[in-house]
């Protein structure tokens, strides 16, 4: 599957990992003991495209597909997982539904600033009381006049301090359950808008995650994504695209795991010799080499899938799945071959355990992919 990327995938995939090993890594310390907002590394990443790769060129995007998106973030990740999943959340999950969903004017008021990094999206769809039951929705949407008042609250929200826009997911039909759920457009400023805490996180520290407050929040009729009704419908779709992006992340994380416990075993001395001739450590790294291979192909069959237009549910799931269990297992065994060094903040293996186990939570855990899973091979 190397053999088959084109030789403009190899300079995009060379060229995001040079801009991350320059103007992310110097800095990735700072960032996660501070929770500080990486925002010296999202105006190179603007100017390289990063922020509309998926978004196509009418609306100012780069016009890449998703091959493209795969290797960007899995090269972000290799070096910050935060900013990774800053670029993921803002493409994958606000710009795309926005793409997907939104009609004409509204894709061409908010994709341009979107794209071109000049604005931050965010992507709102848990609640404190619905997180894998996503269709618990209880924020509520009511007609109001000639537009909408929204009223309730959401939790985890990537980016959600810093957007510019919002979708947020609110119930305007409480009698159809799922179908009753619609998408809406939040733009900051709005009345009644603002974002709640930010939450105080284990790992991925620079990345901002937050909770998002809407108390008598009043919208235009415009403000509606798509079809009332359709939003949870909706947001089902925009998860197969998110979930391949933290499939990527994943990926990036486990081989800069790998990479820091490979250098490490190699420099590292025990009995006068490197602990990577030990038969030991030299398996570690074999499995974690080769679970990190499967893992990327995993990713790249379900973004190929989606480039194609054809259904990923159970690509993305199954990449999803896989990769974020390779990256809390290889994040750990890192740890293990860096032994006490692993535990503390002066070597990287620490950070990228801290930072492992949101893959198999964000965009639904690793549970609930395999629920996904099933239902797909079971299907008559």
């Amino acid at each position: 599957m190397e053999q088959a990327l084109t030789a403009e995938q190899r300079q995009l995939r060379q060229s995001v990992r040079e801009l991350a090993e320059r103007e992310i890594r110097p800095h990735l310390m700072r960032w996660d003991e501070a929770q500080a907002w990486p925002q010296e590394a999202l105006a190179p990443l603007s100017r390289m495209g990063c922020m509309g790769m998926i978004v196509p060129a009418e609306y100012g995007g780069a016009g890449m597909g998703y091959i493209e998106y795969a290797l960007a973030i899995e090269e972000l990740a290799r070096v910050d997982p935060s900013v990774a999943l800053i670029v993921a959340a803002h493409n994958s999950l606000c710009s795309n539904h926005i793409l997907q969903a939104g009609n004409e004017a509204q894709k061409r008021r908010f994709l341009p600033p979107l794209a071109a990094g000049e604005w931050i999206g965010c992507w709102s769809l848990t609640e404190p009381g619905a997180g894998s039951d996503a269709a618990g929705t209880r924020t509520r949407a009511q007609r109001c006049g000639d537009g909408w008042r929204l009223d309730g609250a959401k939790t985890f929200t990537s980016n959600g301090a810093h957007a510019q826009v919002c979708v947020a997911m609110a119930v305007t039909d409480p009698e159809r359950g799922k179908h009753g759920i619609s998408a809406f457009l939040v733009e900051r400023g709005a009345p009644g808008f603002r974002p709640g805490r930010k939450e105080n996180k284990l790992g991925m520290r620079a990345s901002d995650t937050s909770e998002m407050i809407f108390e008598d929040c009043r919208l235009p009729a415009g403000a509606l994504l798509g079809a009332e009704g359709e939003g949870f419908i909706d947001a089902l779709k925009i998860l197969d695209g998110g979930r391949i992006s933290i499939a990527a992340l994943a990926v990036g994380l486990a081989q800069g795991a790998f990479e820091t416990a490979r250098d490490y075993a190699l420099e590292r001395r025990q009995f006068g010799r490197p602990i990577a001739e030990f038969q030991a450590i030299q398996w570690k790294l074999a499995n974690m080499a080769t679970e990190i291979a499967a893992s990327r192909l995993l990713v790249w069959q379900a973004a190929a899938l989606k480039d194609r237009g054809e259904p990923a549910t159970l690509a993305a799931a199954m990449a999803k799945l896989k990769a974020g269990e390779v990256a809390v297992e290889t994040a750990r065994e890192g740890v293990q071959i860096h032994g006490g060094y692993g535990f503390i903040k002066d070597y990287p293996a620490e950070k990228f355990y801290r930072d492992a186990p949101l893959c198999t939570i964000g965009e639904g855990t690793s549970e609930i992919q395999r629920l996904l899973i099933a239902r797909e091979v079971l299907k008559a």
